[in-house]
């Protein structure tokens, strides 16, 4: 079984995360409604996802 010979210091351990946080969700405007949603997500508002009907939106 493979053993580390030295430990891994913090340093070392956390340059490894340096790529591990997660980014800033990216938001697009919608062509219709001109609001701001997620790219390939469900329009909550309308109901709407690919220009079909695919939930009924809540009504307010």
């Amino acid at each position: 079984m493979a053993v580390p010979k030295r430990k891994t210091s913090p340093s070392r351990r956390n340059m490894r995360r340096s790529h591990h946080a997660l980014g800033a969700n990216s938001f697009v405007e919608d062509k219709e409604t001109g609001e701001l949603k997620r790219p390939h997500h469900v329009d909550l508002k309308t109901g709407m996802y690919k220009g079909r009907q695919v939930i009924t939106p809540k009504e307010d």
